[in-house]
């Protein structure tokens, strides 16, 4: 008797094991765990906190006053500087060597090319369907054997100028996707729970794009009949190298050919911040780093963004909640005189704190939170659409005013918050509170932009 006692208890203590729990209760589909998300490399964690948002001065730019609030910042991670020339040429050679992959995936012929992985989908009824052809990225691009091997300088050669050396960068085309939100949240297309459908008159307005052989990439807004979720996508194509040419065209009537010619390609200039961006590369560096953590994390994590407005000045102020500069203080010099960060001290001479145009990232001390540069140097993108008014309404919690403009939107509707001030800017700008603007489509010699990430849990 008392061995079947025992027996029994066995099994019960082997079926509780199996299951994760009590047998029959509710115990959840994982096993309950201390979760910890690894730091993201070159990311600072910056802590959940309230602050004060908005100018601590009257504005020198609007007419109308800015309104501070207290609003409250969810935890996040944000890139500790600015994106480099370095980083972004990483986007810039795996758009190069994909478009490369391609054409000789395409030259070789899709199943015989060494560079290409197959996987084979089967459909209902177990027979074969379908076969993706996927990049085999642990294979090199022969850009050496160019000029050895006819086959592949036939498929590679299309990929340059006429000299065949230099690279057609105006070719570079990055095509990704993303879910409109915006078009999500509108009140006719609600889902509706009770007839497990979307309303007969849900409609999402995207855009659409494609590459015309002569006239390059094409764009249009379009309205679809909203059925399944995957009609809120919108499909980009961005041509993503930087536009070297603004250091003569924001600057007239002065000598910047250097900076025109080498600023992008010279290994001195590896670790400055990148600029001659728009917002809407930015955007797409974004959606890159993400799928390219992706391709080689086993963990599920967030998408790495442009910083909300409200997140870029909680994290400027160091977790200060009134500070006026990202150091803390209220001046641009520090108790021996000497500059706190890379702008404009005086009419014309822009060397006096060390840096007459842009200067290598982290060279002025971090703020609390281990931030470098989160004044001066180049200015930064945010996510947030602008608008002057925004602080008026805008919610308390995770403030945000997000809207995707569409192809066929007004200029008005396309402008993105600008923060931080930059090398050209006078200290006032320098201001974690002060906003300025600048159309998404735009590209300037002194804006950049880093990354942020959410950070899972509380």
């Amino acid at each position: 008797m008392k061995i079947a006692k025992n027996i029994t208890l066995l099994v019960l203590v082997l079926v509780m094991a199996a299951c994760g729990g009590p047998a029959g209760e509710l115990v959840g589909v994982v096993k309950p765990g201390n979760f910890k998300e690894a730091n993201p490399y070159g990311m600072v964690f910056i802590r959940k906190g309230a602050f004060m948002m908005g100018e601590n001065t009257q504005s020198a730019i609007f007419g109308q006053p800015d309104n501070p609030f207290m609003t409250t910042v969810n935890a996040f991670w944000m890139d500790e500087t600015e994106i480099t020339n370095n980083e972004y040429k990483q986007f810039v050679y795996w758009v190069r060597d994909s478009i490369a992959f391609r054409r000789l995936i395409f030259q070789q012929g899709m199943d015989q090319s060494p560079y290409a992985l197959y996987s084979q989908e089967d459909d209902d009824n177990g027979l074969i369907s379908d076969t993706t052809v996927r990049i085999d990225w642990r294979k090199k691009v022969p850009w050496d054997k160019m000029g050895k091997d006819e086959e592949i300088k036939e498929a590679l050669l299309p990929m340059f100028y006429s000299d065949g050396k230099t690279l057609r960068t105006i070719d570079l085309h990055y095509r990704y996707s993303w879910m409109n939100y915006d078009q999500a949240r509108l009140p006719y297309n609600k889902f509706d729970v009770a007839k497990g459908r979307y309303p007969a008159n849900a409609r999402a307005r995207v855009d659409t794009f494609w590459v015309d052989e002569v006239e390059g990439i094409k764009d249009s807004t379009i309205i679809r009949p909203l059925r399944e979720p995957k009609d809120f996508l919108t499909h980009k194509i961005i041509s993503i190298y930087p536009d070297t040419m603004i250091w003569i065209r924001d600057f007239q009537f002065a000598y910047n050919d250097p900076m025109m010619k080498g600023y992008f390609d010279f290994l001195g200039y590896a670790e400055y911040p990148v600029v001659g961006v728009t917002w809407e590369q930015a955007h797409a560096f974004c959606n890159w780093r993400t799928k390219y953590f992706e391709s080689s994390s086993k963990v599920a994590s967030q998408v790495y963004r442009l910083p909300t407005e409200a997140e870029w000045e909680y994290a400027a102020r160091g977790g200060r909640k009134m500070a006026m500069y990202p150091w803390g203080g209220n001046y641009a010099r520090d108790s021996k005189g000497c500059f706190l960060a890379n702008f404009k001290p005086y009419r014309g001479a822009y060397n006096d704190d060390t840096g007459t145009m842009t200067m290598r990232v982290a060279q002025y001390r971090p703020n609390d939170f281990g931030l470098f540069d989160m004044a001066g140097n180049v200015a930064e993108w945010t996510s947030t659409a602008f608008n002057p008014s925004t602080n008026t309404y805008v919610n308390d919690i995770n403030s945000n005013f997000d809207y995707m403009a569409r192809k066929d939107d007004p200029d008005v509707l396309k402008c993105k918050v600008v923060k931080g001030g930059s090398w050209k800017d006078i200290y006032y700008y320098m201001q974690c509170g002060v906003r300025t603007y600048e159309y998404q489509y735009e590209s300037r010699a002194y804006i950049g932009f880093r990354c942020v990430r959410s950070f899972i849990g509380d």
